[in-house]
C-alpha cells in the first residue's frame, strides 16, 4: 500500500493545488470504500480548505469551522486534480446517465472506481480513485481528533520527534525481530515494509536481528541501532524527493508515477546480486508476520 514517502507526495500536490479554495459539491459514486462513507462529508460543503497534513499514513484535511476529513488511500487509493480548464473540456463526455465518473480516460478503469468527486469554487475538482475499495474517508470535528480511534495508538513521526534514544526505551525488552519492531506504528509511524527492508540492507542489520540485542545494559542504542535510525529517516526522505514508490498502482495527484523503486537495493530483488560495493551476496526473500522481507545474508548481520 502506498507508505510513508508515497502519501507524503500526495498531501503536497494537494496542497499545492487545493489550498484555500471553497468545497461547494462532494460527489459520492460509492457509498462503502473499506468503512461506509460518512453522511457528514457533506458538512464540509460551503466550507474552504484551510491546512493539510499527514499523519503517519493518513491525510488529514482541515475545513473551515474546524471540521477535518481524513482519509487513507488504502492499497490503490489516489487523488487526481483537474483545473477549471481541463473540467470543462472533460463534462461533455458521456457518463452513463451520470452513474460513471466522466473522468475515467485520465483517472483510468472507464470511471467505474472513481469513487468520490470533491468539486471546488473555482471549477476545479479532485477525484478519489480506488480500484480495491480498501481506503477509507471519515469526517470529524478537530477537537475529536486527539481521541479519534485511527490516530490515538500512534506513535511518533520519524522525522521531527524519534531518535535512536526514544526507540531503544521502546524496545530494550523486546523478543521480537527488528523488522517487526519498525512496522509496529507504536513504535514510529509510516515507515513501512520497503523502507525497512531497505533501511535494514543499508544498515548491514539483519531483519530477524532480536529488538533488546540492539540495545545495552543500560537501556541506551548501541552503535548500530543509531545508525539504523538514521538510515531509516535518509530512505524516507530520499523516497519523498523522488515522488515515493511505483508499487501498488500508487500515483501522485497529476497522475505521474513515483521512480524510488529504481533505486531499491533489496526490496523485490530474491536471487539477485547484492549492489554493495564488494559484498558478491544474492539476495533472499523470507516471511515475517506475514509479509515478504528480503535481506543479504552475506552483509546483513
Amino acid at each position: 500500500m502506498p507508505e510513508l514517502p508515497e502519501v507524503e507526495t500526495v498531501k503536497r500536490g494537494l496542497s499545492s493545488s487545493l489550498l484555500g479554495k471553497r468545497l461547494v459539491e462532494v460527489v459520492v459514486r460509492t457509498s462503502k470504500l473499506r468503512y461506509d462513507v460518512p453522511s457528514t462529508i457533506h458538512e464540509l460543503v460551503q466550507r474552504k480548505l484551510v491546512n493539510i497534513r499527514r499523519r503517519a499514513k493518513y491525510l488529514l484535511l482541515d475545513f473551515e469551522g474546524s471540521m477535518v476529513m481524513l482519509s487513507h488511500l488504502g492499497m490503490s487509493g489516489r487523488y487526481t486534480i483537474f483545473s477549471p480548464d481541463e473540467v470543462q473540456r472533460v463534462f461533455p463526455h458521456t457518463t452513463n446517465g451520470g452513474q460513471l465518473s466522466a473522468f475515467g480516460t485520465t483517472t483510468g478503469y472507464e470511471g467505474k472506481h472513481d469513487h468520490l468527486e470533491f468539486k471546488f469554487e473555482d471549477g476545479s475538482v479532485a477525484v478519489y480513485t480506488d480500484p480495491r475499495r480498501f481506503g477509507f474517508i471519515d469526517v470529524f470535528t478537530l477537537d475529536q481528533e486527539g481521541e479519534h480511534p485511527r490516530l490515538v495508538q500512534l506513535g511518533p513521526e520519524p522525522f521531527d520527534d524519534w531518535d535512536a534514544k526514544d526507540f531503544a526505551s521502546k524496545i530494550h525488552k523486546s523478543q521480537r525481530s527488528i523488522k517487526l519492531l519498525l512496522l509496529e506504528q507504536s513504535m514510529v509511524v509510516g515507515v513501512g515494509n520497503i523502507y525497512a527492508c531497505e533501511a535494514l540492507h543499508r544498515s548491514g542489520i539483519s531483519p530477524r536481528t532480536l529488538g533488546t540485542t540492539l540495545v545495552t545494559q543500560t537501556g541506551k542504542p548501541t552503535k548500530k541501532l543509531q545508525i539504523l535510525v538514521h538510515e531509516v529517516q535518509d530512505v524516507l526522505k530520499e523516497a519523498i524527493d523522488s515522488g515515493g514508490s511505483t508499487l501498488n498502482d500508487f500515483s501522485n495527484t497529476d497522475g505521474s508515477l513515483g521512480y524510488f523503486s529504481h533505486q531499491f537495493q533489496v526490496y523485490g530483488r530474491e536471487d539477485e546480486p547484492c549492489l554493495k560495493q564488494g559484498c558478491f551476496g544474492i539476495i533472499e526473500r523470507i516471511v515475517q508476520g506475514q509479509r515478504s522481507t528480503f535481506l543479504c545474508p552475506r552483509c546483513q548481520k
